[in-house]
């Protein structure tokens, strides 16, 4: 399931998809391919792939160093909330 993203896993992937982009279109310079519309959907592509997965990565260690967030349960039972809410370690 997906989260709404930590704003390190947009500043990495925004940084990781501009590199790639840039390693990519060197490599197709360097094998000669022509410049057009396959050429750049592959660069798209293959830069939003990698960057996808930079973020990933990115919100894993995140997870690692951090724990995992707690998620808020909508509870119509005011007294049972305030239990749970009494248990909480502070």
């Amino acid at each position: 399931m997906f989260s709404l993203p930590s704003i390190w896993n947009l500043i990495i992937s925004t940084i990781v998809f501009f590199i790639v982009a840039w390693y990519v279109r060197r490599f197709l310079d360097e094998q000669g391919a022509i410049d057009g519309t396959k050429r750049g959907i592959l660069v798209f592509a293959v830069a939003s792939l990698v960057s996808l997965g930079a973020g990933e990565a990115v919100d894993w260690s995140q997870e690692k160093i951090e724990g995992k967030k707690l998620t808020a349960q909508n509870s119509g039972d005011l007294s049972h909330l305030m239990k749970v809410i009494n248990q909480i370690p502070q």
